[in-house]
């Protein structure tokens, strides 16, 4: 992939997450890219993604009866 591609692509991303952390009422601490930083940011992508698509459908265990 042609650097600049993956660079506009990262930057996608990352303006996603943003818009997602605001819609949780998250914020970024700083402007900084360390490591503890970029590991919150996945931390926080991690947790969107098993978040439930659907709102108003709640996950239901199977029963072991």
């Amino acid at each position: 992939m042609h650097c600049d591609t993956h660079l506009l692509l990262h930057s996608l991303r990352s303006a996603e997450l943003r818009g997602h952390a605001t819609e949780f009422g998250l914020a970024p601490a700083a402007s900084h890219t360390g490591l503890r930083t970029r590991l919150g940011w996945v931390l926080i992508e991690l947790g969107l993604r098993i978040l439930p698509r659907h709102p108003g459908r709640a996950f239901v265990a199977p029963s072991t009866a």
